[in-house]
């Protein structure tokens, strides 16, 4: 008798311990579990925005915002711990900085933007209203300096 051997070969079946395998997601993909920590920080940014940008919307259109993980500042004097103004710190270590508008390397234009640190605001905050709160008090605070007024006049809507 002659055996027929089957081109295809045999695959072992990919099936976990009782054979049933994954039957789906565990969680609706629009679900806030399913987003990882730094898309909840960016959604984060967006509502600590809002209130400012209704307000002070037709100043801002030429300022990003970016969001970096932690801070790549180089100074000086590794011992001194003040920044420049465009900087806000907190003991020491920066949570936000306002690169004014120039020229890159290349010799390109680029536009005024607000980098805000993720790492060292999530530090500073005990939950998620906290840093919402937090955020926006940054983003006050660096808004401010790039338009050249007090941080009082902005939460108060004052144009100046």
């Amino acid at each position: 008798m002659r055996s027929v051997r089957s081109d295809r070969r045999r695959r072992a079946p990919r099936r976990d311990r009782r054979g049933r395998g994954l039957r789906g997601l565990r969680y609706p993909v629009t679900a806030p579990v399913f987003k990882n920590r730094a898309q909840r920080f960016d959604d984060m940014v967006l509502e600590a925005l809002e209130p400012i940008e209704e307000r002070w919307g037709d100043e801002l259109t030429e300022l990003d915002l970016a969001v970096d993980m932690v801070p790549e500042i180089e100074q000086t004097n590794p011992d001194a711990t003040s920044w420049p103004p465009e900087v806000v710190e907190d003991l020491g270590v920066p949570l936000a900085q306002l690169v004014p508008a120039g020229v890159d390397r290349r010799g390109l234009p680029t536009r005024a933007r607000i980098v805000l640190y993720r790492r060292p605001l999530e530090a500073r905050s005990r939950d998620g209203i906290d840093l919402v709160d937090l955020l926006h008090e940054v983003l006050i605070e660096q808004i401010a300096t790039y338009l050249g007024v007090e941080p009082d006049s902005l939460e108060t809507g004052e144009n100046s």
